[in-house]
């Protein structure tokens, strides 16, 4: 009996072994076949050869049986289709073949894999209606058909499976309604979206309570939104954008308690926004763009804490802006353009730290833009146009550093560009067009990233900058600012656009030392017989005191600042505060409020030529822009002379300028030709002076008036002593003005009166800058004395000369 039962228990095992290996040969056979089925196969199945199937690539076998488990032959670009071999492997729980260029029918045979449990054929091309066998899969989880080119119905005895949790058929090319027996499904996974699926949406669907994911967004679905939705506690995901949704939101959509996203946007919703969504602790995104949605913007939305992006564009919302937005400081974008907000930008904003996006535009929103909105260092995107702000661009918005795009378009804005924008590293978009900003645009030279600008329309004058890749911004960018000009506006240059030839380096030094014409000038009016009239201290009419402090700003670098503040921050132009002197005006350095400094350069107002001279600055400096320029930054009409604020330059000046530079002046041809003659005329000056010959430069006609050479030769070294290099070692030009009537109108000699420097002691001693006759006698300042000198103290003397002239 016991060899009886050991001889069944051995033939089960034969036969049991020579089942299994008639499955091998049965599974490696099969997989040949499908090889063939594909093509272009070569350098991706090469190693599907041999009788150990279960090491190709993508194959699993059983640890047991050494049957195929699994073919796994996803993301391998194979093209063909799929064979109906695939049916023959009868063990398999799991087949991917997606993220492939697979095109055909589903195989029928597919419904022969009775243990399969996983299907997944998305990412191809398949075409054809979805296999009604599919039903006939008893043991089948996951079914991932998403994104071919499938067509037609859902079989309707899929929804009769009753173990399936995944059903994904998005993004094919579905058609029909969604019938009322979905509800017999228990997925966890419901996805349709991106089909053509019409009709209204089931409310047997509230009763799906396993549903996490509720896809059924970008079809042509209608009617209302089922308010048995409601149900769905367990719902993590709710979407149904891009439909013909009617209707009003329902508020019991509120109590989807583990909500955590919701899109409705891109449908025909009307209706408020339901108060009960701020029950919606979870939420993280709420989409209600692109509706119908009217009335105020609740504030218990800000109940929603961990809201992460809230978008309401395109609707009818009326009322302002919620304050209480503040509260959601987990948010990263808001945005509630395109409807009909009014009122003020609330300060509140400012507090959601986190902020990336913010879209305001195309409202009625009024009032400034608040400062504090430049406190949002984490921001990407601020767009602001299309509303009725006024005031100024904030100085604040260069705390931005992050921002990528600024529009500000289309609204009332005025003041200049802020200086502050130019440390926007990361700018790409600028769009100030339709406003009234005023000012240059050279602020922005220093925005390397920006790509897209658009200044027109506006009041904006000056030269546009061509450095930085600034010319890459095309003509458009700048349309509609008469008083802004560039190689390509035309405005500024003839119609050529040819550059002029720059000045020569000794150009600039004549015009440097054009002050020895002017004394030339005099020169001639000191030799005419008539008596030149002489300036008075009381010769002014209206003293410039009696003209009211006013502090005009036209630089964004002393935005904020007031005459007072000039005042404080300098002590009353203290004397500490000079760092220069010049012939009619003196200059201090103030450190504004941001810590930059500026040079004050203050007028006498006691000269009567002041008022004049300050006019003439404004008209001239004022509409200079030049990068080798100084930039005049303000101006005010001041009790204690006329003031004048210029961008502060360290350790320049203009010797170093004249010296060691080229500075490129474009100007007219008329201009240049005048300029040249100039030069002529100054080089043939410094030219007999180093000769000794300087007197042979003087015009003949001056013998015939003029009876004593030797006061013409006298104006020249004076003028010459006007052209030394440091200002401390230079007269003013009060004290010159001095010297000169002096000269018009000496006093008799003295007895003791000492003789001119022979012609030796002028071969030992050529220069002219050494040699200085006396001014009203040899008892004040002789020729010999003076040739002795250095020039520290030969000005020495001559200061002591016009204090001894002026008691």
């Amino acid at each position: 009996m016991a060899t009886t039962t050991s001889t069944a228990a051995a033939a089960v095992l034969i036969a049991f072994f020579l089942l299994v290996a008639g499955a091998v040969a049965d599974d490696g056979a099969t997989l040949l076949e499908v090889k063939k089925s594909f093509r272009n196969v070569g350098n991706v199945l090469y190693d599907w050869s041999g009788n150990d199937y279960c090491s190709w690539r993508g194959v699993l076998c059983d640890n047991v049986t050494f049957a195929v488990a699994a073919l796994d032959l996803k993301s391998n670009g194979l093209t063909g289709q799929i064979p109906d071999e695939i049916g023959d492997c009868s063990s398999i729980k799991t087949l991917d073949l997606s993220f492939n260029n697979l095109d055909g029918d589903i195989p029928f045979s597919v419904s022969k894999l009775k243990h399969i449990e996983t299907l997944i054929l998305k990412n191809n091309e398949l075409v054809g209606a979805i296999p009604s066998t599919l039903s006939q899969l008893p043991n089948l989880k996951i079914l991932d058909l998403a994104q071919n080119k499938l067509s037609g119905e859902i079989p309707r005895l899929i929804y009769w499976n009753e173990v399936l949790q995944y059903l994904d058929l998005s993004y094919n090319q579905l058609t029909g309604s969604i019938p009322f027996n979905i509800a017999f499904l228990q997925v966890a996974t419901l996805s349709l979206q991106g089909n053509r699926f019409t009709g209204p949406i089931p409310s047997v669907i509230g009763l799906m309570q396993a549903l996490a994911v509720l896809d059924l967004s970008y079809n042509q679905l209608s009617g209302p939104i089922p308010s048995i939705l409601g149900n769905l506690t367990y719902t993590e995901k709710l979407y149904m954008q891009g439909n013909r949704l009617t209707g009003t939101i329902p508020p019991e959509l509120g109590n989807m308690s583990t909500l955590h996203y919701l899109e409705l946007n891109d449908n025909q919703l009307t209706g408020l926004i339901p108060p009960e969504l701020g029950k919606l602790t979870g939420l993280y995104d709420l989409n209600l763009a692109n509706n119908s949605l009217e009335g105020p913007i609740p504030n218990n939305i800000s109940s929603c804490v961990n809201l992460n992006s809230f978008n309401a564009h395109g609707n009818k919302l009326n009322g302002t802006i919620p304050r209480s937005l503040s509260k959601l400081e987990s948010m990263t974008s808001l945005n509630l353009s395109s409807n009909s907000l009014s009122g003020p930008i609330p300060i509140e904003l400012s507090r959601i730290n986190n902020l990336d996006i913010l879209d305001l535009s195309c409202n009625m929103i009024t009032g400034p833009i608040p400062s504090a909105i430049g406190s949002l260092e984490h921001l990407l995107r601020l767009n602001l146009s299309k509303n009725s702000l006024i005031g100024f661009i904030p100085v604040e918005f260069g705390n931005l550093r992050s921002i990528m795009e600024i529009d500000l378009s289309n609204n009332h804005l005025g003041g200049l560009i802020p200086q502050e924008l130019g440390m926007l590293q990361n700018l790409m978009l600028l769009k100030l067009e339709n406003n009234n900003i005023t000012g240059d645009v050279s602020s922005l030279v220093n925005c390397f990233s920006l790509n897209i600008l658009n200044m027109s329309y506006n009041n904006l004058a000056g030269v546009v900058p061509t450095d930085n890749n600034f010319s890459r911004f095309t003509p458009d960018s700048f349309l509609g600012n008469p008083g802004l000009c560039g190689y390509w506006v035309g405005s500024c240059r003839s119609s050529s656009h040819q550059e002029k030839p720059p000045i020569s380096k000794a150009a600039i030094l004549g015009i440097a030392v054009g002050g020895l014409v002017i004394l030339l000038m005099i020169l001639v009016a000191v030799c005419r017989p008539h008596s030149p009239p002489v300036f008075k201290d009381d010769s002014v009419s209206k003293p410039v005191s009696n003209v009211p402090p006013k502090l005009v700003i036209l630089n964004m670098n002393m935005a904020l600042h007031v005459y007072e503040d000039i005042m404080r921050m300098t002590e009353n132009l203290s004397e500490k505060y000079i760092i220069g002197y010049g012939a009619s005006s003196t200059v201090y350095k103030c450190v504004l409020k941001n810590c930059t400094p500026v040079a004050v350069k203050k007028l006498y107002a006691q000269y009567p030529q002041s008022l004049k001279q300050f006019q003439t600055e404004l008209e001239t400096v004022g509409s200079i822009k030049h990068r080798n320029l100084v930039s005049l930054q303000g101006y005010s009409l001041s009790p204690v002379g006329n003031l004048l604020f210029y961008e502060y330059m360290e350790n320049g000046s203009l010797w170093d300028v004249l010296h060691d530079q080229i500075l490129v002046i474009y100007t007219s041809y008329t201009t240049m030709k005048q300029i040249l003659q100039y030069v002529l005329l100054q080089m043939q000056i410094l030219s007999k002076t180093a000769s000794n010959a300087v007197m042979e430069t003087v015009d003949p006609d001056i013998s015939d008036t003029c009876q004593d050479l030797g006061e013409v030769k006298k104006i020249f070294q004076l003028a010459l002593l006007c052209t030394k290099r440091q200002p401390s070692d230079r007269p003013t030009m009060h004290e010159v003005v001095r010297v000169l009537d002096c000269l018009v109108h000496p006093d008799p000699p003295p007895k003791a009166a000492q003789p001119l420097l022979s012609p030796q002691t002028q071969a030992v001693h050529p220069s002219y800058a050494n040699e200085y006759v006396s001014l009203r006698g040899a008892g004040v300042l002789s020729c010999a004395t003076s040739s002795s000198m250095s020039d520290a103290e030969l000005f020495l003397k001559f200061g002591e000369a016009i204090s001894h002239n002026t008691e």
